[in-house]
């Protein structure tokens, strides 16, 4: 049960990336504006970060398999409609849509949670949010890869067929969860800020991993053109190639959920920030040869993704046993932050690479993490 909510998360979230290497084939396509052609990515990640505040709290009051298989057929027809949009506005509109349903994935991480022991919780967090990570950074390649075989329309009508596919097979496999839990939803979403105004741990928590994806999404939205231009000159399948490699990264997340149910959170988080922190710190001080800095910047991605990956999930691990009742609202909050970091890092990323070429683009990554140990350091030990 475990490796199936593993693999059906990193199914689900990959459709937030795949239309992010192919915003120039998308956008000849469907006629939109060279100018506009960033929406493609913008309201995917509007729409999931909506869906992150107005749905995934669902999950403390309706029956979970249900909200699930509901998000997900919801989902696969908005990509098939995004397969065959004849004009920017109805792509828009899908992408949009593919980015609301996609938070089934965060309804299926914390019913993982409850499914599990509490000894073994974040083992288990750990194990589900590996294939969320992986999903998040397969996408890109696998997206690129099928677009140069067979058109970028292709890979729409395939995650299509495979989320109808994962909503039927969810149905028949997952457990019923009734929530415990009387309110309305009005009041289940009032109560949203209350938790976050009092909740100490999901601030702190939701801070670190708001600049840890800030990195994140910064160093990945930029490095392709910086892999693709002369310095480099990798092409696509290159490009493609070297973000498999940041994959192996997402090796570390069982592992910082084992240490986390050790009691080892807090050395754990140290250990996440300061490899963030290493991985812009060694390619802005470290310089030689083409193939020396191109095995510098594997490495780099490998480590901020392990970083990534290892403080996301003793996070949810420390936010999930605030309480079974209200677990869907602490997840929908921790990674609606989240991802705002991860917003902020694409937008300052691309800017910075415009304006300030790649030296820029290190130093304003260096500083995400800086501000994650900066804020860890105020930590009172406990």
């Amino acid at each position: 049960m475990v490796w199936l909510m593993a693999a059906a998360t990193g199914l689900i979230v990959a459709n937030l990336y795949y239309a992010q290497p192919l915003v120039g084939p998308i956008s000849r396509a469907t006629g939109l504006d060279a100018g506009a052609a960033g929406l493609i990515v913008t309201l995917t990640q509007m729409g999931y970060c909506l869906g992150m505040l107005f749905i995934v709290p669902l999950g403390d009051l309706v029956e979970n398999r249900r909200l699930i298989v509901t998000a997900l057929a919801a989902t696969a027809c908005a990509l098939g409609a995004a397969a065959f949009a004849g004009n920017a506005a109805v792509f828009l509109a899908a992408a949009f849509c593919i980015g609301l349903g996609s938070v089934a994935a965060q309804i299926i991480v914390p019913f993982a949670a409850h499914l599990s022991l509490p000894e073994t919780r974040g083992q288990t967090v750990g194990t589900v949010v590996s294939g969320l990570l992986l999903g998040i950074m397969l996408a890109r390649p696998v997206s690129s890869l099928v677009t140069d075989a067979l058109g970028w329309h292709a890979i729409f009508v395939l995650s299509a067929v495979w989320t109808a596919a994962l909503a039927l097979l969810l149905k028949r496999r997952l457990p019923l969860r009734e929530p415990d839990h009387t309110s309305t939803y009005a009041a289940l979403l009032g109560s949203m800020w209350h938790l976050l105004k009092t909740t100490p741990i999901l601030r702190r928590r939701a801070g670190y991993q708001f600049c840890m994806f800030g990195a994140f999404s910064l160093f990945w939205t930029t490095v392709p053109l910086v892999l693709a231009s002369d310095a480099f000159g990798l092409s696509q399948t290159g490009i493609a190639l070297f973000a498999l490699a940041g994959v192996a990264g997402a090796i570390v997340s069982p592992i910082a959920g084992r240490r986390a149910d050790q009691g080892k959170s807090r050395s754990t988080t140290a250990i996440a920030l300061t490899a963030g922190l290493l991985s812009f710190a060694v390619p802005l001080l470290l310089h030689g040869g083409r193939t020396f800095e191109l095995c510098l910047l594997v490495a780099a991605s490998i480590v901020l993704d392990a970083g990534v990956s290892g403080s996301l999930v003793v996070g949810q691990r420390a936010i999930y046993s605030l309480g079974a009742d209200v677990r869907s609202r602490l997840n929908g909050l921790y990674m609606a932050i989240f991802f705002m970091g991860g917003a902020l890092g694409s937008v300052l990323g691309g800017w910075m690479f415009a304006h300030h070429g790649w030296h820029g683009v290190l130093l304003t990554g260096l500083a995400f993490p800086a501000l994650g140990l900066a804020l860890f350091a105020s930590e009172r030990r406990k």
